[in-house]
């Protein structure tokens, strides 16, 4: 199924990837269901939610549905609490994967209550209906999936947790993300690629392993690379290896993930740095860093490095784009 991602944000408006409901919009909680029944709809109904969840619902969410697969990201400003009786049987695997906050499962008080404490997953098979509890301020990713090929993979325990910066997870996550931004644009067969490539890192998950010369991981390994990179761009240690080690891949697929997208690991580091190297020169002379200081901040050798890595990749040297925004802006 094509879908954009519903999406709440914090004012009440909800949208489907970029088109808003036409005027009056439903607000709240009303926006909130309102999108998710026209983005996920059959097979994945809403729970009850508590009252107090509804009146004061300030939650950002976006979701989308992929084959038998739903995502959902949501961030609660607010606590959410489901309420009332559960009955039936669902037979689906869930996986929670808390940034911030912290996601109960299980009726309150009883036995079998399990919390999913912020920077921690857990795969869970649902085999009945289940409450669930956030507080406030909860940031998390949850992936509902079919039981069938994950049940097993489980164990005795039917659940496995670990933590949410494990390799797996950074996999599942780099490519869930991935699917918000091109799922609208699939066809049939880029549906079931995606579909097949979030069960394959499901399975990595409650393995607790990737197996990282698997194909069809590749987009997802260069991903989660990419992610890193962008958030060690300015660390002396980033390089192939590190991402390999943090990914808990071979350096050698890292690169044959990355080849696929005509790029070398080295070469996207270099580029990235670049880019926010020319962001910082186009700051106010006053606060901007000199020639010197970019290169050493962004992992240069020296200033003669980078201002011909500059040149080749920008056709000009720091200093003269520098002088150019300057230019443009006055």
């Amino acid at each position: 199924m094509n879908n954009a991602g519903a999406e709440a944000d914090g004012s009440g408006r909800a949208t489907s990837g970029e088109s808003a409901h036409a005027d009056p919009a439903p607000r709240g909680f009303d926006a909130f269901r309102s999108g998710w029944e026209k983005e996920i709809g059959d097979g994945f109904p809403l729970p009850t939610f508590s009252p107090a969840t509804t009146r004061d619902f300030r939650v950002k969410s976006r979701a989308t549905k992929v084959g038998d697969v739903a995502i959902t990201d949501l961030h609660g400003a607010s606590a959410i609490r489901t309420e009332g009786p559960l009955n039936g049987v669902e037979d689906q695997v869930r996986l929670y994967v808390v940034k911030r906050g912290s996601w109960t499962l299980g009726a309150p008080l009883a036995r079998s209550e399990q919390t999913v404490p912020a920077g921690q997953f857990l795969i869970r098979h649902i085999g009945r209906p289940l409450h669930f509890e956030t507080v406030p301020d909860t940031t998390a990713k949850v992936l509902v999936l079919p039981a069938a090929m994950l049940k097993p993979l489980l164990g005795s325990r039917q659940s496995v947790s670990g933590p949410a910066d494990s390799a797996e997870v950074r996999l599942l996550a780099a490519h869930s993300n991935m699917i918000y931004g091109t799922v609208a644009d699939l066809g049939p067969a880029g549906v079931r690629a995606a579909h097949s490539t979030l069960i394959e890192l499901a399975k990595a998950v409650a393995r607790r392993r990737v197996d990282d010369a698997e194909p069809r991981l590749a987009p997802a390994v260069a991903q989660a690379a990419k992610d890193l990179v962008d958030s060690h761009l300015a660390d002396p240690e980033l390089s192939g290896a590190m991402l390999a080690r943090e990914l808990n891949v071979s350096v050698r697929n890292l690169q044959r993930a990355f080849a696929a997208g005509g790029e070398p690991v080295t070469a996207y580091i270099r580029r990235r740095r670049l880019e926010e190297a020319r962001l910082a020169l186009t700051a106010p002379p006053s606060g901007r860093l000199s020639v010197s200081e970019l290169a050493a901040h962004w992992q240069f050798a020296d200033s003669s490095h980078f201002i011909r890595a500059f040149r080749k990749h920008y056709g000009r040297t720091p200093t003269e784009y520098a002088r150019s925004t300057l230019a443009a802006g006055s």
